[in-house]
């Protein structure tokens, strides 16, 4: 199939705008022309999907923003390294990792759990943590956690559905994790520095 130049003359007209909004997004020119770029591509590889029930604009905004979000979870997972001028990607690769193959800059250490869990200051920062959260969250998690008790136990004993049960753990978690960060892991970051 031919691309009608008239496409391909109104889709470069729409790239100025395209990348604009691209680069707004991104905070980075050059992946927003390669996210463009693709959308641009998606378009003219199969160009009887424009059906014209909308603007040919909105239709390659719409590809666009689906290029976009594939860009920011890609670039959440993978770690940027740029190259100094002349390095090659093997240099800059090579220079990560010593000779023996460990790392150059080792990971900070997040501590001994079974040391923190020894220690009898941590329960006392954990119960007064489950003292704050709501009774039916504190009784749930402590049932699941302590008692080890499965979901549909748990359920039968507070005639609750399974949903409903892991919205309620769910939010203990939650709580109980930023209430341990405040009141004892970031004591502790506080303590060590």
């Amino acid at each position: 199939m031919t691309i009608s130049s008239d496409l391909h003359r109104e889709l470069e007209s729409l790239r100025p705008a395209l990348v604009r909004f691209a680069v707004l997004q991104l905070r980075n020119d050059s992946l927003a022309e390669d996210v463009v770029q693709d959308a641009l591509m998606a378009v003219l590889e199969k160009p009887e999907r424009f059906a014209g029930q909308s603007s040919l604009r909105t239709y390659v905004t719409g590809i666009l923003k689906h290029k976009i979000i594939d860009a920011l979870r890609s670039t959440r997972r993978e770690v940027r390294i740029e190259a100094e001028d002349g390095q090659s990607d093997a240099d800059v690769i090579d220079a990560l990792f010593k000779p023996d193959g460990h790392t150059v800059n080792t990971p900070h250490r997040w501590g001994d759990p079974d040391a923190t869990l020894e220690q009898k200051d941590f329960f006392r920062v954990l119960e007064l943590c489950l003292e704050k959260l709501p009774p039916k969250n504190a009784r749930i998690f402590m049932m699941r956690e302590w008692l080890e008790l499965d979901t549909d136990e748990i359920c039968k004993e507070l005639g609750i559905s399974t949903s409903n049960a892991w919205v309620m753990l769910y939010r203990a978690r939650v709580q109980l994790r930023e209430c341990l960060d405040l009141k004892w892991f970031g004591n502790r970051a506080r303590q060590d520095h």
